[in-house]
């Protein structure tokens, strides 16, 4: 491991922060420092070739001198104009882009540096609890240079009627930098709110608004990518009780960009947690979603897609604890996999012995539309009770011959059958998101990536 980690650690600019930040950002690089990057041999990450990442040398991005215009940032947005919308570019909250609307009263949505210089007992009870420095290497660096994110704060009882959007954009300049975004979202007791996070890269072709239709056997796939930037983003969640979250992440990236991020998620009594998770951009992806069901009477629902061509790696590993009884969890995965790419799941449910009652269901789905695209996947239960309710399946395969005779025997020609099959088999996690505008924008990006007129 090279020395440009503490370097760059060593010269950062504290800024106006609490007093117990340092301590938290020292404990970052100094399990940094001690663990080093992941390598092939590490169970945890022998799918995810990070040598790319772990050799290259990332310099800090620079902050938004670069004029991003507004126009740009609206067209990033997933739904209406009148939505809340924290626009960050390059690991930096711009505000003059962003959408701030009058909220209802104790309601906080601030960038986390203003939230650590203004508000630091709201966000001190939760940052750095959930997702801790020891849990990946990528967490302690992502610990060491906490700078900025988004925090969100709903209070107890208050229920949001539109979505709040996190919109993090690299611009096209950031040859070989890095930007660490921190997020940290609360949902009181009996609160209820939507929170759409979605990450973008403006260099090079991003998915579902440049290149071509997303078809078989494509070996030039990907085209030739500007240099490389990695974004290192943490998010944590906390619910409170009887709370209620629908959360979906987006990552469209650069092609040219590593993309390594961790989500912990923690659950309350009766609490409720829907996730969808889209992964379409950059070369190499990787998305940890852990949730928590710490409560009685909780419930996970995870759904997510990834669509890869060329030679892109996607990984998701998800993992759900079930540490008390009468919980549910429901998970489905799907990918999309053309040309020389590369996916991976590995999901795990765990149910300790007092998880009694206990009913999960785990499902992974992956279809190879190139006899050169591959799949590692994982899905795994640990169960350590007696009375519980437990599935658990991986299927792979390509399209189905019978429908494609079905189409092409009524006139269809083969490419737009096949396109349209690919996009049914993902419509089935689309519909799953509950918000009907931000449906209907992720439909058209799917659409326009899969080549499918809507």
């Amino acid at each position: 491991m090279n020395g440009t980690w503490q370097d760059d650690f060593k010269a950062m600019v504290a800024g106006r922060v609490p007093g117990w930040l340092p301590a938290l950002r020292q404990a970052g690089m100094s399990r940094f420092e001690q663990e080093g990057f992941p390598v092939s041999r590490d169970e945890e990450w022998r799918f995810t070739p990070i040598a790319p990442i772990s050799r290259g040398v990332f310099q800090p991005a620079t902050s938004p001198g670069v004029v991003f215009p507004r126009d740009e940032a609206e067209a990033l947005a997933y739904g209406p104009e009148s939505w809340p919308q924290l626009v960050f570019v390059n690991g930096r909250f711009a505000p003059e882009i962003s959408n701030t609307p009058a909220l209802p009263a104790g309601v906080v949505v601030l960038s986390l540096a203003e939230a650590l210089a203004r508000r630091p007992e709201l966000v001190e009870p939760h940052l750095g609890k959930h997702v801790t420095v020891e849990a990946t290497p990528f967490t302690a660096l992502n610990a060491a240079f906490i700078q900025d994110g988004a925090f969100v704060l709903v209070p107890e009882g208050i229920e949001l009627a539109t979505p709040i959007q996190l919109c993090f954009v690299m611009t096209g300049d950031q040859h070989e930098r890095v930007t660490h975004p921190r997020n940290l979202i609360v949902i009181g007791e009996r609160a209820r709110a939507t929170v759409i996070e979605s990450y973008h890269g403006t260099g090079g072709r991003e998915d579902g608004t440049r290149g071509g239709p997303f078809t078989a056997g494509r070996p030039d796939l990907p085209p030739s990518r500007p240099p490389a930037y990695l974004t290192n983003a943490v998010t944590e969640v906390v619910l409170g009780a009887h709370a209620w979250l629908e959360h979906s992440r987006i990552q469209r990236e650069s092609e040219s960009a590593y993309h390594i991020a961790f989500s912990h998620v923690h659950q309350a009594e009766e609490s409720h947690y829907r996730s969808f998770s889209l992964a379409m951009g950059a070369a190499i992806s990787r998305h940890n979603l852990h949730t928590r069901l710490g409560a009685p009477e909780t419930e996970a629902l995870l759904y997510g897609l990834s669509i890869a061509e060329g030679t892109q790696l996607s990984d998701h590993h998800t993992a759900i604890y079930h540490d008390e009884p009468n919980c549910r969890s429901w998970e489905v995965y799907k990918a999309i996999l053309d040309g020389e790419s590369r996916g991976v799941f590995n999901g795990k449910v765990f149910v300790t012995p007092e998880a009694q009652k206990t009913d999960a269901k785990q499902t992974n789905r992956t279809l190879l539309l190139s006899e050169r695209a591959r799949v590692d996947t994982k899905p795994q239960l640990e169960i350590f009770a007696d009375d519980v309710k437990c599935t658990h399946g991986a299927t792979v395969g390509y399209l189905d011959d019978l429908p494609l005779f079905y189409f092409r025997s009524r006139g269809m020609p083969e490419d737009r059958a096949r396109k349209l099959l690919t996009y049914a088999f993902a419509a089935e996690v689309l519909d799953e998101i509950q918000v009907p505008e931000v449906r209907k924008a992720l439909d058209a990006v799917v659409r326009g990536r899969l080549g499918v007129a809507s």
